[in-house]
């Protein structure tokens, strides 16, 4: 097993997957956004793959991938040039009767905030220094960056305000040392029995900053929102594709009687949306383009109104606070050759609006 996960390295991918019938007895990788067979790896009847899965487990993730279908769990694979093991997160679950596994590599080197492209007001109002409260989401579809992001935030607080930071995700991926805040992991399963019940027992231990790795039902969603509500900075992701489709998601995933009341609330306590997509970059690798809204008086206006359509025209005109809408960022990054205008356009949310910027 180490053998395949350090080809993940050796390959530059993102994921690796094996097990089941599905994978025809090899081991896949995601490179560059495509799954592709590693022949070389050797060909494994899915009782083989069954065995190497299984052994992965503690009694207690067996016990819950032959119950519910599916566990996840951490991975870490040690390198034998003394640097810091690289860690994966992993999920096993059933395919027809057999098990299965996807891991995706967490990087070990964290991207500074500088470097992901967001306009300097944006980047202020990321910083618990500047800005103490509210609640940012970093959304987009699985295998997006969301994390990635999400780390470059943590890390530059970090490393530039003396506080404390709790970080509740299942699992751990990316580990922060304390630099000038204390920085505590607290996994689903593990040290907590709940999203829900981490962020209420955050309220007792003195955050500066709670990072909530997905906020994926109702419960936690509303306890994000109460833990925001209290005053402090919050940051989470969400699986949407647009900063429309994410406040629509919420109110949505509340019942009938409570969405108005909810509807308020996250009006009043979002700060920031961060839709974000990679797409194939001319040259190979991946290039990130984000959708940024900041909230102001008349975003939350909109949203309590129930007017959320027009909160696109104000990212649209928003430019000078930071804002944009994906399809600017992907006429921009195309404009500067980072894109090819046929992947632009698959990638963009309103496609009528980036063929007349183009």
């Amino acid at each position: 097993m180490n053998h395949f996960v350090r080809r993940t390295i050796e390959l530059d991918a993102s994921d690796m997957d094996l097990g089941g019938r599905a994978c025809d007895g090899h081991v896949w990788y995601r490179i560059d956004g495509e799954k592709r067979r590693e022949r070389d790896l050797g060909s494994y009847d899915p009782l083989e793959t069954d065995v190497l899965i299984l052994n992965l487990l503690n009694e207690k993730r067996k016990t819950q991938l032959l119950e519910e279908g599916a566990t996840d769990f951490s991975y870490r694979l040690k390198i034998d040039d003394g640097d810091r093991p690289r860690r994966f997160r992993a999920t096993a679950y059933s395919d027809y009767d057999h098990a299965a596994l996807n891991m995706r590599a967490i990087n070990n080197e964290i991207f500074p905030l500088d470097e992901l492209g967001f306009h300097p007001k944006i980047q202020k109002g990321m910083m618990f220094r500047h800005v103490r409260d509210g609640l940012t989401l970093i959304t987009g579809v699985t295998g997006s960056g969301k994390s990635t992001t999400l780390d470059a935030i943590v890390d530059a607080n970090n490393e530039d305000y003396p506080g404390h930071v709790v970080v509740i995700a299942q699992p751990i991926e990316y580990m922060h040392e304390s630099k000038k805040c204390i920085v505590r992991h607290r996994e689903v399963g593990k040290d907590v029995t709940s999203f829900k019940d981490g962020i209420i027992q955050a309220l007792r231990q003195d955050p500066d900053i709670v990072v909530i790795g997905e906020m994926r039902d109702p419960e936690t969603i509303q306890a994000a929102l109460e833990i925001t509500d209290s005053g402090h900075k919050v940051f989470s992701t969400l699986h949407t594709s647009s900063a429309m489709e994410t406040i629509d998601r919420i109110v949505a995933e509340m019942p009938p009687d409570e969405q108005q009341r909810v509807r308020h609330r996250l009006a009043d306590v979002l700060r920031c949306v961060v839709s974000q997509k990679l797409l194939p970059k001319i040259g190979g690798g991946r290039q990130l383009a984000k959708e940024v809204l900041w909230l102001d008086s008349s975003a939350r206006a909109a949203i309590k109104n129930d007017n959320v359509g027009e909160v696109y025209q104000m990212m649209w005109q928003g430019g000078n606070q930071g804002q944009t809408t994906l399809e600017q960022d992907l006429y921009r990054l195309t404009r500067k050759n980072k894109i090819e205008a046929e992947d632009a356009m698959d990638y963009a949310n309103n496609k009528k609006r980036l063929r007349r910027l183009f």
